[in-house]
């Protein structure tokens, strides 16, 4: 089943020119996040679930079908990273991992993103997976970037 031609934790950066904790608070809040998402994948997410530690779950609503996502946070240092697994509702995560680490640089942030599916195991999303490349993860920062630099 694996492949070993595959890579399976990809990655995007650039530079923002906004302060870390500006930024996070675009991240950490996930009804900021469809506003952001370059893969238009995310419709909704209700008010309130800001992200403040560890062991939380948020939900999200997808475009397209309309499925929620309980994303568990699995990472957390305010203002400098966080991550999450996704898991259908009520069910465990899959086995993927959408990290954010931000870094200040100079008046602004090194934002870092990275799909890491390294533990995905679930058949029906592999494919999926495979498509979703460090362009795919630019475009998020990219329009984050556009949010936060005018």
């Amino acid at each position: 089943m694996t492949d070993p031609d595959v890579v399976r934790v990809v990655q995007a950066s650039r530079f923002i020119a906004a302060p870390a904790d500006v930024i996070f608070e675009h991240i950490a809040d996930p009804a900021k996040q469809p506003a952001w998402d370059g893969n238009d994948n995310l419709a909704e997410a209700a008010d309130g679930q800001r992200v403040r530690g560890t062991g939380e779950v948020f939900a999200m609503t997808l475009t397209g079908n309309g499925a929620v996502r309980e994303n568990h946070v699995v990472e957390f240092e305010e203002g400098s990273r966080i991550a999450w697994k996704p898991a259908e509702e009520g069910k465990p995560p899959i086995g993927h991992v959408w990290r954010w680490d931000l870094e200040p640089e100079g008046e602004g942030t090194r934002v870092t993103h990275t799909y890491d599916w390294t533990d995905l195991q679930d058949e029906t999303r592999l494919e999926r997976a495979k498509r979703t490349q460090p362009a795919n993860l630019l475009a998020s920062i990219d329009r984050l970037a556009g949010l936060l630099e005018g």
